[in-house]
């Protein structure tokens, strides 16, 4: 594929940032079917944040186009392979993950209204209505917005401006892999697809991965890709459970409850490698102490903030103390990973425990000073839960950067999970 030249072509209506409903995360799709059956009534508001607000997304991006995508991927649904491949594929050696209830309702679905304002340099965007349906917008809205600021930069620059700038992206990509390729028993997957450059760009990155790194690449988030490339489709769940569950909460008690009630709904419905722990959206080690001992049984945890190096020895300390065997467990180092940390991380826990890496932002969308002013470099854009029935989400992290929250609530989540005091660490996309 000459990207080089589709880029230089460009125009939407031949060319939308999002193809399908299933241009998004894996995760998004398993913890949908959750909120379909435990909490479908459940009323929630997403709300885009641009946490590097040194780029002016309103300034970049024109509010039209912006209009003109979000309205083509309201008009998207299920074509009839994607429903066969969701139905009748095995994910995780389970044939039917996806029940029949809820894939017909999926197979119906359109995306509801979004709200699009400007304020001053930044955009506003929110999405209100019940949570299996608004939920779904998380992605593709990231996608959008990642894609278009790519897009206008892109812009002004000539063809061969352009060939030479993806032989540069593509150079630095292989060296990546090629470097990774001498890891003895490495296990990574692609989980670029929140912040990638483009879907094209993602899919060629997947594609370089299949062919340099053969067995030690065990497949992609995005669920498309995954379908197109005949690779595995990686993913569990995120932040958003455990943030919606918690402001659902009627008192103190019953919000030291709301994360492990969140497990609790998950292990009904998954086993195996599905039954992964992500315990940092309160504090790790909070979580870890307070947690029932079912959860020890549990695959494995991922670590996705703070020093991840401190999170996967708490988590080995934990696994002793509740006497079970860390080297049979399963720990997902996936934020802000490039090569050296990839490496680093996995001498370091080799033999250990089974150490996996999702490889996001930095595999995906490193054009890190390729064009001028790094005006192509990856930035921290997220879309989140806001509100559950008009009360208010929090997110607390191990890397207090991270947090999201009115302060009042995050006071009171603090006091509730016992969380004293935090490392702040950068944002590493």
């Amino acid at each position: 594929m000459d990207i080089a030249t589709r880029v230089y072509n460009h125009k939407w209506k031949i060319d939308p940032i999002v193809r399908s409903l299933i241009d998004t995360d894996f995760y998004k799709l398993l913890m949908c079917q959750s909120v379909f059956r435990n909490r479908p009534d459940t009323k929630v508001e997403f709300s885009l944040i641009n946490r590097t607000t040194t780029v002016p997304l309103a300034r970049l991006i024109d509010e039209g186009e912006l209009r003109e995508q979000l309205d083509h991927i309201r008009s998207l649904s299920l074509s009839r392979g994607e429903s066969t491949w969701l139905r009748g594929n095995t994910f995780y050696g389970k044939r039917q993950m996806f029940r029949s209830d809820f894939m017909e309702w999926f197979e119906n679905l359109r995306l509801p209204a979004y709200e699009l304002e400007r304020r001053g340099d930044q955009y506003e965007l929110t999405f209100e209505g019940t949570w299996p349906e608004v939920m779904l917008w998380e992605i593709p809205a990231l996608a959008v917005l990642m894609e278009l600021r790519s897009r206008a930069v892109l812009n002004d620059m000539g063809r061969f401006e352009l060939q030479v700038l993806y032989a540069r992206a593509m150079t630095r990509v292989w060296e990546k892999i090629e470097r990774l390729r001498e890891v003895e028993t490495l296990r990574i997957a692609d989980f670029g697809t929140r912040r990638r450059h483009s879907f094209l760009w993602q899919d060629w990155c997947v594609q370089a991965m299949i062919e340099g790194l053969g067995e030690k690449f065990t497949g992609s988030s995005n669920c498309l890709i995954a379908m197109r490339r005949e690779v595995e489709a990686i993913g569990t769940n995120a932040h958003e459970l455990p943030m919606v569950y918690a402001a659902l909460a009627e008192d103190d008690a019953a919000l030291a409850r709301a994360p492990y009630e969140v497990l609790s709904d998950w292990h009904e419905e998954h086993s195996g490698n599905l039954r992964m722990i992500l315990p940092d959206t309160y504090g790790t080690k909070g979580f870890l102490d307070r947690a029932p001992d079912w959860l020890a049984g549990w695959t494995g945890i991922r670590i996705d903030s703070g020093d991840p190096a401190a999170g996967a020895e708490t988590a080995i300390d934990w696994w002793k103390a509740r006497g079970e065997d860390p080297t049979q467990k399963l720990v997902i180092f996936s934020d802000g990973l490039d090569v050296d940390k990839i490496v680093e991380l996995h001498h370091q826990f080799q033999g250990r425990v089974r150490a996996s890496f999702g490889w996001g932002t930095l595999l995906t969308n490193d054009f890190r000073g390729l064009v001028p002013g790094d005006r192509l470099a990856p930035f921290s854009l997220v879309c989140k839960a806001v509100s559950a029935n008009g009360r208010p989400t929090v997110k607390l992290s191990d890397n207090p950067e991270k947090a999201m929250g009115p302060a009042d609530e995050i006071a009171r989540y603090k006091r509730v999970f016992d969380v004293g005091a935090q490392e702040r660490m950068d944002v590493i996309v």
